[in-house]
């Protein structure tokens, strides 16, 4: 590790606890399993995103390019070499933001888009497969939809035979409870609707 890494490394523990990783044959700079920084060929950069991108850009700070054998990969990190050495303060201020904008994205990622129909209660993998070959293809959408509808999609799909359990294992998941805890009122509420 170089006089520069070592320095810069010491400069970003001020913010926290960070773990190091090898990356795109430089080190990368994690917190809480989200990268924020690389330190690469004696460069340092630093993860762009959120309002951080046109500060950098503003300060004149070119992105990482990553060669690879036959591509140029253009990586929304920032060169910020010089700013470490004549802006430190700017530079820790920035990089605070772009720590927790990597962790909000990282959160966001592990809960909303991570989670598939078949992790909703009630549901697994048949009932996702059928519900998606209904044509509703995600979580969101599911919820968006509702019990009733994503019921009638999947019972024309399926051709009008569907047992109505499965009607009650959708609404179960969409309110996030096992099917079994509908009352009766709820029930035949249900069955009005479809």
């Amino acid at each position: 590790m170089n006089h520069l890494e070592e320095r810069f490394f010491n400069f970003v523990k001020k913010l926290g606890k960070f773990n190091k990783r090898s990356m795109f044959g430089g080190v990368g700079l994690f917190t809480e399993d989200a990268m924020f920084s690389l330190v690469t060929d004696g460069r340092l950069y630093v993860r762009g995103g959120g309002n951080v991108d046109a500060r950098f850009t503003a300060l004149g700070c070119e992105r990482f390019k990553h060669v690879k054998k036959t591509t140029i990969a253009t990586v929304n990190y920032f060169e910020v070499s010089e700013l470490f050495e004549n802006q430190p303060a700017l530079l820790l201020s920035i990089i605070e933001e772009t720590m927790e904008t990597s962790r909000i994205e990282r959160e966001f990622k592990k809960s909303k888009e991570s989670r598939r129909l078949r992790d909703l209660p009630n549901m697994q993998l048949t009932l996702e497969r059928m519900v998606k070959k209904s044509g509703v293809p995600d979580v969101d959408s599911f919820l968006e939809i509702g019990a009733v509808d994503v019921f009638k999609k999947v019972n024309t799909t399926y051709g009008g035979d569907v047992d109505v359990k499965l009607l009650w294992k959708f609404a179960g998941a969409e309110k996030g409870v096992h099917w079994t805890l509908l009352q009766e009122p709820m029930k035949k509420s249900l069955l009005q609707q479809v």
